[in-house]
């Protein structure tokens, strides 16, 4: 996804456009993002009327001495920044310690204690029924509307195809998907099913259909909620790693996704719903937080959520909560304590047994295309396996270098700024293309459930039509057999629509409508599996007593299943994109339901992993989080160049001096005046600037509110008051104004390395406590400052990329 167009907009027409008590961070100012300075923003905002209570913060007490009661909006933090991971953690520490010492005072207090030990799981129930209960809805909604394309119910309009000729009598088992209660556009408008103008009729109803969904799409997110754009992951993963946009996870947001989700999918585009789902369920997450203080209040809690609500996301899209938890944990989470794991998989497991309560296929499963294999596989299919694996590296590869250009150029052009045009054009040349092939205008999803399938005497699909002549009826195992004329047809018909598939969706992912990877990825994988695990039952049936035949695959033997080859090529494909391993090995798995075929989708999975590591390092996402300029420090990069930390530190030498505040030698008008003057977020406090000994770190947004707050409620604070820093105010002349005591909302533990620390030991420290920003001192003076955003721009510079680029470009 981009910037240009109004998906990511430099966030601007955001700001105004959500009421947001739900927003990931209850944020209420706007960013100025021509700041280029030190320190990168690093606040929160001051609540939609909350007015968090001023905890400890690294064992200081109260924020404001002057005050006896917390000032609204001090510790708090403003859009598009990072939390401060150590002071969160730090606030809910005293927190629970606070709870847990009067828990032993009174019943009450003890059953309070109890309450907000229970408040974890009772958010993980409630998040696993929203998510599981709106993915049932979704699925049922895409599945009607995906047939409303090609007719509609004499019965009831609300019936899909399925559904409508379920419980008909006319219905025979050869053309079980015809009835006379679904009636074809072409019958029901010019009365005829047969001849031209019935299939010109039906093409153009498909066409105009597909064509008012993906507008209602494109115009519903546009109009109500631009950030339900795009599949959601990288800004996920970016919000997960503490980095603050303001109504991403809001209620908008997650009402107008769940309807363009269904439009989106509907409409015949080559998207899935899988990685939206995860969208979805982390905004189910993050509403949900509001109603229990303890997440409310602490955006490090929040994520911990948010890292669950992802697992539930992938549960519900795959039917795999297993998966789910691993993907969380190895694709998307930054911080996942142990405690986390437990809640993700008792949240996926409820929001599993939802979905599967709600049955949205009928068929009991909680995918479409649940399958199980019969037939063990053989060492000597390792090679066509890894072959698969290479292909699906080779084409995850190609396709992370094509739909970047692609988007890169969607945001240096004037194609970025006609959004509703372009996924108009893309959705017409989708339908008019898909139209006159079977496999392409099927969903993708019934797509991957056909060319999974284990063929059977009684399966009706081209795929399966086989000469049976010399089996029985009786027989449980079918023997391998040589292909029709209906299977010829239909590999042509497959290897077109492989590489329409891989062309358009190169083109449609990024699109400002919800769109996700997984079910495109793997339809390309599972086209190319097919395609050869046909091309080797053939060979295996007319060349049997070659060598690599011989000894296993005897004549009349069912040696090798083809729906097997393309499970192991969708495997290849969505890793070769996604770069995922274990939990896309679980996740396969779990949706054929066979533990025996874990060793191949392994090999397939390295494999690609290997081969489009080799050419790129980066995934999609990574590839999407660096496109947009998100400022995300990938914890798999290795950091591995010999600098210290005064190379990237600032000022530099030609800089002018770093802005400090003084403990006891400035007034409230020098201070006003160097927060006017400057666009830092946070300043360093020190002894004096002739000594430059450190004693703490405040935020500018802290100041400002406590100096506001300080001038209307306390009397006598003026321009020429003294501001202190230190423990104890000393005596001030019988007529000067009363001093600003400002101790309690400075950090007195900054985080600080010496000038000569390693640069690679600074990245680890950022990477593994979530740091802001760290300051550099020599012998105890001040020297400098090094923020997230100088390490990104520094990694930036390293691997020959624009350093400008970080940050919202």
């Amino acid at each position: 996804m981009d910037n240009t167009g109004y998906c990511n907009d430099s966030f601007n027409s955001i700001r105004s456009s959500t009421s947001d008590e739900d927003m990931v961070e209850i944020a209420g100012s706007t960013l100025d993002f021509s700041n280029t300075e030190d320190v990168p923003p690093l606040d929160r905002d001051y609540g939609s009327g909350d007015n968090p209570g001023m905890e400890e913060v690294n064992g200081v007490p109260k924020l404001m001495d002057l005050l006896d009661e917390p000032v609204p909006g001090v510790g708090t933090y403003e859009d598009f920044n990072t939390i401060d991971w150590v002071r969160e953690k730090s606030k809910d520490r005293d927190r629970h310690r606070e709870i847990t010492s009067k828990s032993k005072e009174s019943t009450w207090a003890l059953v309070n204690s109890v309450c907000d030990a229970f408040s974890g799981w009772l958010l993980m129930l409630l998040i696993g029924l929203m998510s599981g209960a709106l993915a049932g809805g979704i699925d049922i909604s895409a599945h009607w509307m995906t047939d409303l394309k090609e007719g509609v119910c004499l019965n009831g309009f609300w019936f899909n195809h399925e559904h409508c000729c379920w419980t008909s009598n006319e219905t025979t088992f050869q053309e079980r998907d015809k009835c006379p209660q679904w009636k074809s556009w072409a019958e029901l408008i010019i009365g005829a099913t047969e001849g031209p103008f019935a299939y010109i009729m039906n093409y153009l109803m498909y066409v105009c259909w597909a064509l008012l969904f993906s507008f209602l799409a494109v115009t519903l997110v546009r109009a109500f909620a631009p950030y339900a754009c795009g599949s959601g992951i990288p800004e996920i993963k970016t919000i997960l790693s503490g980095f603050i946009i303001r109504g991403y996870l809001g209620k908008w947001t997650l009402v107008i996704k769940t309807i363009t989700l269904v439009l989106a999918v509907s409409s015949g585009l080559s998207l899935g719903k899988e990685g939206p789902l995860v969208h979805v369920a982390c905004c189910c997450g993050n509403i949900l937080c509001h109603l229990f203080t303890k997440y409310r209040k602490n955006e490090a809690k929040r994520r911990e959520v948010l890292s669950a609500a992802a697992a539930v996301g992938v549960s519900v899209a795959f039917g795999a909560p297993i998966g789910g938890v691993l993907f969380s944990l190895e694709e998307v989470s930054y911080y996942f304590p142990l405690k986390t794991l437990w809640r993700s998989f008792f949240a996926a497991l409820v929001a599993a047994f939802t979905l599967r309560s709600i049955n949205p296929f009928g068929n009991s499963r909680l995918v479409l295309f649940y399958v199980e294999f019969h037939t063990p596989w053989h060492l000597l299919e390792l090679v066509p396996f890894i072959l698969l694996g290479i292909f699906g590296g080779i084409w995850g590869a190609f396709f992370i270098r094509a739909n970047i250009a692609w988007c890169r150029r969607r945001k240096t052009t004037w194609l970025g700024h006609y959004p509703v045009l372009e996924v108009l054009v893309v959705t017409a040349v989708t339908a008019v293309v898909a139209f006159p092939n079977s496999y392409t205008r099927t969903s993708t999803s019934e797509l991957i459930s056909e060319l999974f399938n284990d063929c059977g005497l009684l399966d009706s699909s081209k795929l399966c039509n086989y000469d049976n002549a010399n089996v029985t009826k009786s027989s449980n195992e079918l023997p391998d057999r040589p292909a029709g004329d209906d299977v010829y047809t239909a590999m042509w018909q497959l290897s077109l629509a492989l590489v329409f598939k891989m062309l358009i969706t190169v083109v449609t992912f990024g699109m400002k409508v919800p769109s996700g990877l997984f079910i495109p990825s793997m339809a390309v994988g599972a086209i190319a599996g097919r395609l050869l695990g046909i091309g080797m039952e053939q060979l295996a049936y007319y060349h049997h007593d070659w060598v690599i035949f011989r000894g296993w695959c005897s004549p009349g033997a069912d040696c090798i299943t083809p729906g097997l080859y393309a499970m192991v090529g969708a495997a290849a494909c969505l890793g070769g994109v996604t770069r995922m391993t274990v939990s896309l090995v679980v996740i396969m798995f779990e949706l054929t339901g066979g533990l025996e075929y874990i060793v191949p989708l392994m090999a397939a999975a390295m494999t690609s992993k290997w081969v489009a590591d080799a050419i790129g390092r980066e995934g999609i996402y990574e590839a999407h989080i660096r496109l947009n300029g998100y400022p995300f420090l990938e914890a798999k990069e290795e950091f591995s160049h010999k600098t210290l930390a005064m190379d990237v530190m600032r000022p530099r030498r030609s800089d002018p001096p770093l802005s400090v505040l003084t403990q006891n030698g400035m007034t409230v008008e020098d201070v006003e005046t160097m927060i006017t003057d400057t666009t830092y977020s946070g300043f360093p406090v020190v002894v004096s600037h002739e000594s430059q000994r450190l004693v703490g770190f405040v935020l500018r947004r802290d100041l400002t509110i406590s100096i506001d707050n300080a001038r209307q409620r306390q009397d006598g604070i003026v321009s020429t008051s003294r501001v202190f820093f230190t423990e104890y105010t000393p005596p001030q002349p019988p007529n000067s104004p009363p001093p600003l005591k400002l101790r309690g909302i400075m950090d007195l533990s900054p985080f600080t390395v010496t000038d000569h620390t390693a640069m690679d030991i600074v990245v680890d420290i950022f990477r593994k406590l979530g740091l802001r920003q760290c300051l550099i001192t020599h012998n105890g003076r001040l020297l400098g400052i090094i923020t997230k955003k100088d390490i990104l721009k520094h990694v930036a510079q390293i691997a020959n990329r624009d350093p400008d680029s970080i940050l919202f470009n």
